[in-house]
């Protein structure tokens, strides 16, 4: 209980921002963006205000009804999957349980590294992190940007063409087709691709 009500203390402050239609109308912790997003649609049952993820473009579902205290109480994490349940033995200390497969001589290499399969494996995932780290950061932000793009201009002219510069890495040509599109959308969309069209702070693009 004390994890998840960590995770979703965590989860509320997670940077966010709202949109009425092609207008932004909050942005910061989803817990005040929420906030803000239920004054928008107490005024108006009809207003269309989707919230979305400043990390992934994604867009946030909440549940509005109630009062701000009854919103804000159900504001949790979106989980992807299931943990195993905690068995006999040693406590966790913060590992998950996950089933792997591979074939055998990948565990035949495995089991004679030190420390054994599971401390092999850590280790590898830890070096491809490291090595991996900047094209990583490029394709999460290309991803995050196409979610949002997808939303909120997927028919609006020159989205494909937009799309493509995205993943190419071409500024000018991204920021070329985007220019007739609200002012907001625009400003949202060139955050969420900043990293993927200027590399990530301190490297270079991969």
């Amino acid at each position: 209980m004390e994890t998840r009500n960590a995770e979703t203390a965590q989860w509320a402050q997670a940077p966010c921002t709202a949109f009425l239609d092609s207008h932004r109308v909050a942005s910061g912790a989803l817990r005040q963006v929420v906030s803000a997003v239920k004054q928008v649609v107490d005024a108006d049952q009809k207003a269309s205000v989707l919230i979305f993820d400043d990390a992934t473009g994604a867009t946030v579902e909440v549940d509005l009804r109630g009062s701000d205290d009854d919103v804000l109480k159900r504001l949790t994490p979106d989980t992807t999957g299931q943990e195993a349940p905690p068995g006999p033995g040693r406590p966790r200390l913060g590992v998950v349980a996950r089933e792997v497969t591979l074939l055998p001589r990948h565990w035949d290499w495995l089991n004679r590294q030190p420390g054994g399969a599971s401390v092999a494996l850590r280790k590898l995932v830890e070096e491809a992190r490291r090595t991996h780290k900047d094209r990583d950061l490029i394709r999460q932000s290309q991803e995050a940007a196409y979610r949002f793009l997808s939303v909120m201009a997927g028919d609006r002219p020159g989205f494909e063409e937009a799309a493509r510069a995205l993943f190419t890495g071409d500024e000018k040509q991204f920021n070329t087709m985007i220019l007739t599109w609200p002012a907001d959308i625009q400003e949202y969309a060139r955050r969420l691709a900043d990293v993927a069209l200027h590399g990530p702070p301190g490297g270079g693009a991969a």
